[in-house]
């Protein structure tokens, strides 16, 4: 078993890409995701909603501002048994409304994240974190939570070296190799 977890939600379907609306199979934090778990040992757990949104984007956003207005806690899908035998948890999102999507809180909320360390990454098309990682210290509580990494969900299939970097930094990944 892993030292690491990597919990994210992700979201397929109509998104916004630089001004456009395009439809995705495979949302662009699980694209990220996915490159970080080539490039690391860590567990993955991805954040599902037992009702999710919609695929429409403007429905998807309508129904993200209403949770987040009325502090919902949308139900999981699944969920895992315990974070209790990982150190380092990345937690990665889209910026929903200026922060974390509340299928995020909900998973906060389920576990005891004391003397973890959280890393946070969030895409988005601009609006960089937002307030997510205030968020997160508030709802990880005894949690340490590090300073998070920002990306453009455009450029998600183009990021792998700002991941890696920043994998680097954070002292995830323990040695650099040469490029190939």
């Amino acid at each position: 078993m892993a030292d690491t977890l990597i919990a994210f939600f992700s979201r397929a379907g109509e998104n916004y890409f630089d001004g456009d609306m395009k439809y995705v199979k495979v949302g662009n934090t699980e694209i990220i995701c996915n490159y970080i778990k080539e490039l690391i040992n860590a567990d993955v757990f991805k954040i599902e909603m037992k009702h999710p949104y919609s695929e429409d984007y403007m429905t998807c956003t309508e129904e993200a501002k209403k949770d987040l207005n009325d502090n919902v806690r949308p139900e999981l899908s699944h969920y895992i048994d315990s974070v209790e035998e990982y150190e380092k948890i990345i937690l990665a999102y889209p910026n929903y409304w200026g922060t974390v999507p509340m299928a995020v809180l909900t998973f906060l909320g389920k576990y005891d994240f004391k003397d973890k360390v959280i890393y946070p990454l969030c895409t988005n098309e601009g609006s960089g974190m937002g307030s997510s990682e205030l968020t997160i210290i508030e709802h990880a509580k005894d949690a340490k939570v590090d300073l998070g990494l920002s990306i453009l969900g455009h450029e998600a299939e183009g990021s792998r070296e700002v991941v890696r970097e920043w994998l680097l930094e954070k002292g995830l990944i323990k040695f650099r190799l040469d490029k190939a």
